[in-house]
């Protein structure tokens, strides 16, 4: 169900001047980022989460804001985890079919649970319906006070549920240093590849590492 942005708006400094979208990191190091779109069945996301941490891999979920507020425990459950959290807007709409104004809402909406629940808007933004941004969505990701947006440059495409083999070698083929990964939590079929997807990028000499990390 789409939501209104929270008329409270989270603490903002002044809106980055450029914003820049990463598609990867560093293509001299052997890291990758595993990234998830952040949405679905809470328990299957638990059992992602458990299965990263098992596999002692952090991740990066970029979560639905409406998700959050129906799950406030996620957040924490996520953080505690050594996971990092980030900004999906908050109702997971077509961004590039938006004017500036509802594509700033649908961010700074997002941002404002975000802080709510965890004290902070988070480091990443990425944008809902569209694997790259376009000037207008980076615009209003700088008015909301973000100073990138994150995309990926390999898509498992576990999103339509393909079977863990797919997932697992569509993850492991594509991936080279400094890539970054697009999978989603809430799907049974990702929960299942996830150990196998680790394993694989390790024996490549891969080491997956939060965002943050790989562009250290």
């Amino acid at each position: 169900m789409v939501q209104n942005a929270p008329t409270t708006a989270p603490p903002a400094g002044k809106p980055p001047r450029t914003v820049v979208e990463i598609r990867h990191g560093p293509r001299s190091l052997p890291r990758v980022a595993l990234t998830f779109h952040g949405a679905g069945d809470p328990t299957t996301a638990d059992a992602l989460l458990r299965a990263a941490e098992h596999a002692g891999t952090p991740v990066t979920v970029l979560a639905v804001g409406t998700w959050l507020a129906q799950n406030p425990g996620m957040a924490g459950r996520i953080r505690r985890g050594g996971h990092e959290l980030g900004n999906h807007t908050l109702n997971h709409l077509p961004m590039r079919q938006l004017d500036e104004s509802r594509a700033y809402d649908e961010i700074a909406g997002c941002a404002a649970v975000l802080h709510r629940l965890t004290g902070s808007t988070g480091r990443w933004f990425r944008a809902s319906g569209t694997q790259y941004t376009t000037p207008l969505i980076r615009a209003a990701a700088a008015r909301a006070g973000y100073r990138s947006c994150l995309s990926y440059d390999v898509d498992t495409r576990d999103y339509l549920d393909p079977g863990a083999a797919t997932v697992i070698r569509n993850g492991v083929e594509l991936a080279r240093p400094g890539s970054i990964l697009s999978l989603h939590l809430g799907h049974p079929g990702t929960v299942r590849a996830l150990p196998a997807l680790v394993g694989g990028l390790r024996a490549r000499g891969l080491r997956p590492v939060t965002v943050t990390e790989l562009l250290r």
